[in-house]
């Protein structure tokens, strides 16, 4: 799951964007709006949630969630502000946020707000996903292998490795290439490094063959890669 913040307050973002990291969301956190719009004009990411300061320097919060709406972008909006007047509330919902938070909170409380978020947004994200003989469990970050005879294994993996699979366990059968895989489960901000995907890759699969299933990622050469799901 990947949240855009939008946050100028450098203690307050660095605060969200670390409960949000120890809670499996993938956070790209940009301090002013004019770059939070380019990262939503650019395809190459899918977010799940936006959460948007409504004062912050270029475009504020508020137009933001009004260029979303105007392109018809049903992305769910938390809009955080020290605003609190009824006025303010309204303004925000017109303008198309979906839920309003106001300075100061606690990390619970915004944690509850974005799974209240995901629970409405089409996008809804159930509590397991299975594909093929495997099931993610999203509430405890790992995935259980299930075998012919109806056996289960449940195998522990780190956040980077849970949306590594995920992302293949969403588009099963299908060719992912490295790219794709890059731009979609690292920061944009990341430090580019050749190899991250290929090295990400090793440590999947040496858990995945423990469990019998060493073979379910195929290698495309030159290509990417592809879950295969009989």
């Amino acid at each position: 799951m990947r949240i855009l913040l939008v946050e100028d307050e450098e203690d307050l973002g660095g605060a969200i964007k670390r409960t949000l990291t120890q809670h499996k969301y993938l956070v790209d956190w940009v301090v002013d709006g004019d770059d939070a719009w380019a990262y939503l004009e650019n395809s190459w990411t899918q977010y799940t949630l936006a959460i948007f300061d409504w004062m912050i320097p270029g475009i504020s919060g508020l137009e933001l969630c009004k260029r979303l709406r105007q392109h018809k972008n049903p992305l769910p909006v938390l809009m955080l502000t020290a605003k609190d007047s009824m006025e303010d509330k309204v303004a925000g919902l017109d303008a198309g946020a979906d839920d309003y938070l106001v300075k100061p909170f606690g990390m619970a409380e915004l944690l509850a707000r974005l799974r209240a978020l995901q629970r409405r947004s089409p996008q809804f994200q159930p509590q397991e996903l299975t594909v093929g003989k495997l099931t993610l469990d999203y509430g405890n970050n790992f995935v259980v292998s299930h075998d012919a005879e109806g056996n289960k294994q449940e195998i522990s993996l780190t956040n980077k490795e849970f949306q590594l699979l995920e992302y293949f366990m969403k588009h099963p059968n299908q060719i992912v290439t490295t790219e794709q895989i890059r731009n979609q489960l690292w920061e944009v901000s990341a430090e580019p490094v050749s190899n991250v995907v290929a090295a990400q890759m090793r440590l999947l699969r040496r858990k995945l063959a423990h469990s019998g299933c060493d073979n379910i990622i195929e290698t495309l050469h030159g290509t990417g890669y592809r879950l295969n799901v009989v």
